[in-house]
């Protein structure tokens, strides 16, 4: 799964889940289109929050992504 794919799962667009998260659009494209590839503590736990996931399961969306890596 991607993190596009979930974000549609959930019926929700880019906008909807940058307001959500507190993130921007912006950020939230780039999270989608591989730009961003290791999104901080902070990020994963807001994406989680809003989509209604668990942070695990955001982390599987960002393979690369170590669980002491720094806020973005």
């Amino acid at each position: 799964m991607t993190l596009e794919k979930l974000r549609n799962s959930k019926n929700m667009s880019q906008q909807k889940l940058a307001k959500a998260t507190g993130l921007t659009q912006g950020y939230i494209s780039e999270l989608e289109r591989g730009a961003k590839k290791n999104p901080g503590q902070v990020v994963i736990k807001k994406l989680a929050v809003a989509l209604n996931v668990s942070t695990d399961m955001i982390l599987g969306l960002f393979p690369d992504t170590l669980p002491d890596t720094k806020e973005n």
